[in-house]
């Protein structure tokens, strides 16, 4: 009774991967972050505590799938991947963009190193130009679709399971797209273009959750394994599930927010005094 808890405890942690470069770099922004946002609070500006919570949270998404023991298991199981890459895709990139990083972390740097960045996002420069093509609908749409397309293919797939720096690449690659993806929905700063409207953002995010279903159903109704790294056909039908079930409902619920906050826009439209006319038309 004594040992058991103990070596117990002692395999869960030694169970986390050790790669101090990923620890460090999550520890590294986050610490920038709540520095950032400090400086900001003394000028006047304090941060939301749901900012707060959403960086901290998007920073553990990110711990929980690139560092614990789900990134070992992933190497066994399809349908533990698949929820590895959902972190990555739906719930670090959404809660690190609602966190509203980018300001906090400009003012992290010296006085000189903010001005130039600063200047690099001015209108004519080819970065603000970039940034103003990347989060239009459209080409947001099909980054984050073609990412994760193509590195379901075989050939993609087998090399990032069969090749630590791959499999990084891999990583790295959903998450930069899921960031793309998810700007034009959240809009953080810098205000790259003005937002869309509510009808275009939830045709945008019903249109993905139907090709994230899809690729889902491809591989959850497959008669025969897609990947050399995984031979049960049951995993992967699991792994398809979780891709179409998790994936769809974190877009379902942006597009419960967006209609939550489009129907809040409509009350704040609607002057007094014609609220009161239209309660009194329907008495």
């Amino acid at each position: 009774m004594a040992h058991g808890p103990a070596a117990e405890w002692t395999l869960t942690t030694s169970a986390w991967d050790a790669r101090p470069e990923v620890a460090a770099t999550l520890v590294l922004v986050a610490g920038a972050y709540a520095i950032g946002w400090s400086r900001l609070a003394r000028r006047g500006e304090p941060v939301s505590r749901w900012r707060l919570a959403a960086a901290g949270a998007g920073v553990l998404s990110l711990a929980v799938a690139l560092l614990s023991p789900l990134d070992r298991m992933a190497h066994a199981s399809f349908a533990v991947h698949m929820v590895q890459h959902l972190l990555l895709i739906a719930v670090a990139a959404p809660l690190l963009l609602l966190a509203d990083p980018f300001a906090a972390l400009l003012w992290v740097l010296p006085s000189p190193l903010r001005a130039a960045a600063g200047h690099l996002l001015r209108p004519a420069l080819p970065l603000r130009r970039l940034g103003l093509r990347l989060t239009g609908l459209p080409v947001a749409w099909l980054v984050g679709a073609l990412v994760i397309w193509l590195w379901h293919l075989p050939i993609a797939y087998d090399a990032a399971v069969g090749d630590r720096v791959i499999h990084d690449v891999e990583h790295l690659a959903f998450f930069a797209s899921a960031v793309v993806f998810w700007w034009p929905i959240v809009q953080p700063h810098p205000r790259l273009r003005p937002p869309a409207s509510y009808g275009a953002r939830v045709a945008y995010l019903v249109l993905a959750a139907l090709q994230g279903g899809l690729l889902g159903l491809l591989l959850a109704s497959s008669p025969s394994p897609w990947y050399r790294a995984y031979a049960s056909v049951e995993d992967q039908s699991l792994g398809g599930l979780v891709m179409w079930g998790l994936g769809g409902a974190v877009d379902m619920l942006a597009v419960l927010v967006l209609m939550a906050r489009y129907l809040a826009s409509q009350d704040r439209a609607t002057p007094p005094d014609r609220a009161g006319a239209l309660d009194a038309d329907r008495l």
